[in-house]
Formats: C-alpha cells, structure tokens, sequence
C-alpha cells in the first residue's frame, strides 16, 4: 500500500519534469504556453512532496491519506483540462495528446487509489 504513494510521487515527478522542461523547450511543437506548463509543472512537485512525506514518515490512516491523493490527483486532471480548454485555440494536436495522455494514466492510478483505500 505504502508503495502506491511512491508509484505516485514517481509519476508527478515525470509530470512534473515533462511539463517544466520538456515541453517549456518544445512550446511550439505542443501549443501550450510556458506560463500555463509552469503551472502545470508547480502542482505535481506539491503532490509528490506530499507521497514522499507519507511514504518515508507516516505509518497511521493510510487509507485516507491515499483517498486523499487520489482525489487530488482528480482534481489536478480537472484542472489540467480546464487550463487545456482555456488555449484550446493555441494547442496543437501532439499538446492534446500530451494532455489526454497523462490525464488518462493519472485517472487510472488515482481509481486504483481509490479501490485500494476502500478496501483497508
């Protein structure tokens, strides 16, 4: 269970990079601005701060905790899609791609959070 909070901090580091550098040096190719990637880029350090304090610290009401993240990891999609809607004009397909992409592997992890709490 502990280990799903460092599958998730692993993933919001590689967001967290992707959206930071990779396609900040690629802006042209993906449409989206760099001010919005930044953004983008800031919530999933926080989220992985957060995974990695449970994971090395924290031993009580993981249940929650992880319903937590998952939700959060929820939100953080809405919110992906809303700043993706707000550029809709300005992103490209390959930017689409991205965004689908990532938003699909984090709903799948954040609903297997959410099993894996509710079972505990």
């Amino acid at each position: 269970m502990k280990r799903l909070f460092l599958l998730d901090a692993i993933g919001a580091i590689i967001s967290a990079f992707l959206l930071g550098v990779a396609l900040v040096y690629f802006e042209t190719y993906f449409g989206i601005p760099k001010e919005t990637l930044y953004v983008l880029a800031t919530l999933p350090i926080f989220l992985a701060i957060y995974d990695l304090i449970i994971y090395f610290f924290v031993d009580s009401n993981l249940s929650l905790l992880l319903k937590i993240i998952a939700v959060t990891n929820l939100l953080y999609c809405m919110f992906s899609l809303g700043l993706a809607m707000f550029h809709f004009e300005s992103i490209t397909l390959l930017g689409w791609t991205y965004i689908i992409i990532e938003v699909l592997i984090v709903v799948l992890l954040a609903c297997y959070e959410l099993r894996v709490a509710s079972r505990l």
